[in-house]
């Protein structure tokens, strides 16, 4: 208790802050910077707070955004959303760099198919249903309405990321999440981005849709390796150059900035080269080693400490912007991404049923509650709705409006549903229920159903259980 109230006196003093100086904020640079230090330290205390009481510390700071730009207008978004793209795009290499230092091979592949095939069913669920809902419901144009589907068919991997190192989930539904919030990025760009030509041109050619799509993720990925084994053959040497901590994040940047220069995904690039530097000994190991007789040079603690504490910075700084890109301008806009954040909830649910059918050996039923609530949007679809809704289009007007409003209420029910699924058993057995769907995969007898739904602890045992038999090739015993 008295750390909440020490919490809610801070808050009510920032307000105050922001009450009294809002008219001075952007004219004072002194002010500015006492701010933007003031919001670091902020955020390093609630992140310690939250991560106690398994609150998400992305809600506080995207109210803080949400403060100081729609509500105060101390900031204007309007004048924020070049820096605010570029810095975004930043925020998101920096992260899936440090995510993928902590992926190792083997989870990869015992991951890579379930993910494939989350990120795969959840975009077309997702991009068919607020495709004919725009069209047929909301009277939008076809074209506009199925970019509006396709720029929200992806989760957000600046939300999921910092989400699931909060909770208590398996290393094989971290690296799907992980996983999943980068590949469907690649997915929204690219089929929104293909919509738009078709519409915009009249030529719509499904193969090249493909082949982007492929090429984007192959040729990323491998310049990341690639990228990954150089930089461990010449980091011993640039260690010895004096403050060269940072070159790895700059390197990082770099191969960001090649692949995009080549019409590749950066995002999965530097990915890639996180995983690659993250296995570096399996890799000399299996392909080097016959070719280089110089073992190469892995991440120190130090570097990876560093790595942790800048995501954490421009985690800071990002949903911040996020909460002042915010747009409270419609009220029917408000009320649409209310009720597209309604479904995308719905559609998650059945996404995880169909999708996660069957045992998977590492994905209990604790982790499915987890994999069906991550519904967040971001960056990308906040990138892709302002594109749409300049591009002069009819009917485009109230795409940026829209995904805004999505993007704002799904990070609310995401950050809020989250931690009340770890915290109460009676609302994840409520979840454990709507995610079992016997009429999809194998079925379950009538105890192991009854035995699920009145503990999670004792759900999570069966499914252990019926995991092993499964690896003897008797799951026939007890599946029919």
């Amino acid at each position: 208790m008295p750390r909440l109230y020490l919490l809610t006196c801070c808050l009510v003093d920032l307000l105050t802050f922001f009450l009294i100086f809002a008219e001075n904020f952007v004219m004072d640079p002194a002010l500015l910077i006492l701010t933007l230090g003031t919001l670091v330290f902020a955020a390093h205390w609630f992140a310690e707070i939250f991560s106690k009481k398994r609150i998400p510390d992305v809600l506080l700071l995207m109210l803080i955004g949400i403060l100081i730009g729609p509500i105060l207008k101390v900031v204007d978004a309007d004048k924020l959303s070049s820096m605010g793209n570029v810095f975004g795009q930043l925020t998101l290499v920096i992260l899936l760099f440090e995510s993928g230092t902590e992926l190792s091979f083997k989870t990869l592949a015992d991951s890579i198919k379930n993910t494939i095939s989350l990120t795969i069913v959840n975009f077309i669920f997702t991009f068919v249903a607020i495709g004919l809902l725009g069209w047929l419901a909301l009277g939008m144009n076809p074209g506009i309405s199925f970019m509006l589907g396709a720029a929200l068919g992806g989760s957000s991997s600046a939300v999921a990321i910092p989400l699931v190192k909060q909770i208590s989930i398996g290393e094989k539904s971290k690296t799907i999440l992980i996983l999943e919030s980068a590949f469907s990025a690649i997915l929204c760009i690219v089929i929104t981005l293909a919509i738009f030509e078709s519409y915009k041109y009249g030529e719509f050619r499904v193969g090249i849709i493909f082949g982007q799509v492929f090429s984007s993720f192959l040729l990323a990925s491998l310049i990341g390796i690639v990228g990954s084994i150089f930089w461990s053959m010449v980091l011993d040497k640039v260690r010895t150059i004096n403050n060269s901590i940072f070159t790895t994040p700059a390197f990082v940047f770099i191969i960001y900035g090649i692949n995009e220069l080549l019409g590749y995904s950066g995002i999965i690039s530097a990915l890639a080269f996180g995983i690659g530097l993250a296995n570096m000994d399996a890799i000399y190991k299996r392909w080097l080693r016959k070719f280089f007789d110089k073992r190469p040079t892995l991440l120190n603690p130090t570097e990876k400490t560093l790595f942790s504490e800048l995501v954490f910075l421009m985690k800071t700084f990002f949903f911040v912007y996020v909460g002042i890109s915010i747009k409270f301008d419609s009220l029917i806009s408000l009320l649409i991404g209310l009720g597209i954040s309604f479904l995308l909830i719905i559609l998650r649910i059945v996404v995880v049923r169909i999708s996660l059918s069957h045992n998977i050996k590492g994905i209990n039923n604790k982790d499915r509650t987890f994999l069906s609530m991550m519904i967040p949007r971001g960056l990308a679809a906040a990138v892709l709705a302002t594109m749409i809704s300049q591009s002069g289009l009819a009917g485009s007007e109230r795409v940026s409006n829209i995904v805004f409003s999505v993007i704002f209420f799904t990070i609310i029910f995401t950050s809020a549903l989250v931690p009340l699924l770890e915290k109460s058993d009676k609302f994840r057995n409520f979840y454990i229920k709507l995610i079992h769907f016997p009429s999809f995969g194998k079925k379950y007898n009538t105890e192991d159903y009854e035995e699920t739904i009145e503990s999670t602890d004792e759900a999570n045992v069966a499914i252990e259980e019926k995991n092993i038999i499964e690896d003897n090739d008797d799951v026939s015993n007890i599946l029919l």
